[in-house]
This record gives C-alpha cells, structure tokens and sequence, in this order.
C-alpha cells in the first residue's frame, strides 16, 4: 500500500462543491452554503443550509462540521485496505442517513471498495429494504442493540460486501424515552460474528453525533478487515 501522504495527493477525497444559493421565495427552500475544505484547500464535503428565504435563519442543521484531517486520513486508509484486499463494504444508515455512503464514495479510484449503501430511516424500510423482523423493531424499537445487528446482518446477506455495517439511534432530541446522542452500531461480516458497540455522544448536535459516528464506523470496518 502506498504511504498515506502519496496517496492522499493522488487520491484525495474530493466533494462536488454546494453551488450558490439560488433565489428562492415563500413557496420553496433553497439550499447552499460555504463548502469544508480538507488541508490542501480542496473542498472535501460541502455544508448545507436549507432556509426558507435568505433573511431567515436555518430550518434545518448543517449536515455535518469540517471533517478533521485525522479522520479524512482514515476513511483513506479504510478504502485502500478494503480495495487492495478486495473486500468490498456495504452501510446500513438510519440516523447519518447516508452520509458514511456518501464519504466512502467520495474518493476517486476506490470504485472498488465500496459495495452499496441503504438508507433505511423509517421502521417499515427497515423490514422491507433489510429484513429487519417487525416483532424485533416492536419489542426492542429501531434504536437498540438487537436492530442494529439485524440491520447489518440483512445488508450482508442482500449484498455483495464483504462487510457491512449498521447505525441507528438519536441524532438530537426525541420523544420521553430517547436518549440524545445514543447510537447502536454493528458490523457483519463474511466468517465473523457481528461486532456490535454502543455509544452515548451526549447533546452535541446532530451534526456533532453524525461525526462522531463516522469515526466508530471507520474503527469497525477496520476491525473486519484485520
């Protein structure tokens, strides 16, 4: 494998950049924002804001904060590992809703590395996308430990990867009995038994907890492939 710092010219994770923010009006939101750029000053994912005018603030968070450097290397070396050992990985997201698919494809020349993704945010894609048993969601809910490894293990089977890996849980407040900040991952993978770890990031924000679980599915993907 090529050192990091090479690799990382060659290869570097790229995003389309937001374009500017349109003109919008009372009858639909538009969307833009100013793009993070990873440490050579190339953008690496771009922010979003959708408003419903210009003059108004945000109905909605930024999907995520600027990655670190540290991260950005990672999810590098996750697709180089997984490319090189043809072992291709597959997501099963619920609460980032896509944005660990949208990462791992985010690097030119790692085509290879990354399977499929599903985004599988309500209970019913669970069941019908996954295979996710509704008596399960029903007695557990779609945030737990026994979900999770369902999810994951459904994405493997309905794939060609040879890791998958889930994430469910509470991105910011919810109801009564939701914990902010806990989320359930796990990892299924070809002639392993489903790893599996919990996680309470606290009342950071949702932007805050979908990054923190991009490094936990970066540390578990590795873990598969070792």
């Amino acid at each position: 494998m090529r050192p990091l710092a090479a690799g990382w010219r060659a290869a570097r994770v790229r995003s389309r950049a937001a374009p500017p923010a349109p003109a919008t009006d009372r009858n639909g939101p538009g969307c833009g924002g100013p793009a993070g750029n990873n440490r050579d000053g190339a953008p690496f994912l771009s922010r979003y804001r959708i408003t419903r005018n210009r003059t108004e603030a945000p109905i909605v968070e930024t999907l995520v904060t600027d990655i670190p450097d540290d991260l950005q290397e990672r999810i590098l070396h996750t697709l180089e590992r997984a490319g090189a050992d043809k072992r291709p990985l597959a997501t099963a997201e619920s609460c980032t809703g896509g944005l660990l698919a949208s990462l791992f494809t985010d690097v030119e020349g790692y085509s290879g590395a990354f399977e499929r993704g599903y985004v599988v945010y309500s209970t019913a894609a669970k069941t019908e996308m996954l295979g996710v048993p509704a008596d399960l969601l029903d007695a557990h809910g779609a945030v737990s430990r026994p979900v999770a490894i369902a999810m994951a293990e459904g994405a493997l089977r309905r794939s060609e990867a040879y890791a998958a890996l889930s994430v469910t849980g509470y991105a910011g407040p919810g109801g009564d009995d939701a914990e902010e900040g806990l989320v359930h991952f796990a990892c299924a993978a070809s002639g392993r038994p489903t790893a599996h770890r919990e996680e309470h990031f606290g009342a950071v924000g949702r932007s805050g907890v979908r990054l923190a679980c991009i490094g936990v599915a970066v540390d578990l993907f590795m873990e598969a492939m070792r």
